[in-house]
């Protein structure tokens, strides 16, 4: 794998919203710096994610400087929404795991509901460091992560999708392929490895961060979600099933921890290390 390096880097600042490309990214322990700081809440205190709400994949978050975020979507007035003062928080559920957040303004939470066309309130990660353990089956004590799924970064490849692809295309749903790699949603892409060759990592190293590899990511409804009109198809979960079905979960990707500090950069050679 000599020549393998990072491909792509992408932030999603606010949980199931677009997120954002970038040449660079500060890595921090609980993912990239930025990243899923911020999440939809019913009234039930439940994250609102494209599972239950697929026009989200139609909404734009950009980080502002700051740490603060601009929302935008089509035929709507963008909205800036600052990182509110934690004077106060409030306790939701993200896939069971109960975490303390900072509610965001008024204005926020009235976009994304009119968005919607539901009642959502917007809330921010506050303190990533202490508010939401890793699960600790794959993790080490003391390891954090923001509002992802369950780990600070996932990492897919471009040689994989391609055969991802390629299986999509022998199909009884080949109408719906190729899939671009944003059905993914992942934080890194690596270019320059063989197919699969994910399956094997244990540890990388990408420039001078390197990472644990947690554990396969297991992928779910989102996506069966065209991030560029909101719509639903069988793919690729059909293909997955198929070729891609481990310890019951349809995988594509890894889910990675850091183990140190430090940025990853577009062009950044990628290296195996166990």
């Amino acid at each position: 794998m000599g020549n393998a390096e990072l491909h792509s880097i992408h932030v999603h600042p606010v949980k199931a919203f677009r997120g954002q490309s970038s040449r660079e990214a500060v890595v921090e322990p609980w993912g990239l710096a930025g990243d899923r700081r911020w999440v939809l809440i019913d009234d039930g205190g439940k994250v609102v994610t494209q599972r239950q709400q697929p026009r989200l994949a139609l909404a734009a978050a950009e980080l502002l400087p700051g740490g603060g975020i601009r929302l935008s979507a089509e035929g709507r007035e963008p909205v800036s929404v600052p990182v509110p003062e934690p004077i106060g928080t409030t306790t939701l559920d993200i896939f069971g795991d109960k975490v303390d957040a900072v509610l965001a303004d008024a204005a926020a939470h009235a976009w994304c509901s009119d968005y919607l066309g539901v009642e959502v309130r917007l809330v921010h990660m506050d303190d990533p460091a202490t508010r939401r353990p890793v699960d600790p089956d794959f993790a080490r004590p003391g390891e954090t992560v923001s509002f992802a799924d369950g780990y600070p970064l996932l990492v897919t490849t471009l040689a994989s999708l391609q055969a991802l692809n390629s299986l999509i295309a022998q199909g009884d749903h080949a109408h719906e392929g190729p899939l671009p790699m944003n059905r993914f949603r992942p934080n890194m892409v690596v270019s320059g490895t063989a197919a699969w060759a994910e399956d094997d990592w244990s540890r990388i190293a990408i420039g001078e961060v390197t990472f644990r590899v947690a554990k396969m990511c297991g992928r779910c409804v989102v996506t069966t979600t065209d991030q560029s009109t909101a719509e639903r198809g069988k793919e690729p979960l059909r293909t997955l099933g198929r070729h891609r079905r481990f310890g019951g979960q349809l995988v594509f990707g890894q889910n990675l921890v850091p183990e140190s500090p430090g940025a990853v950069r577009v062009g950044d050679p990628v290296t195996v290390l166990e």
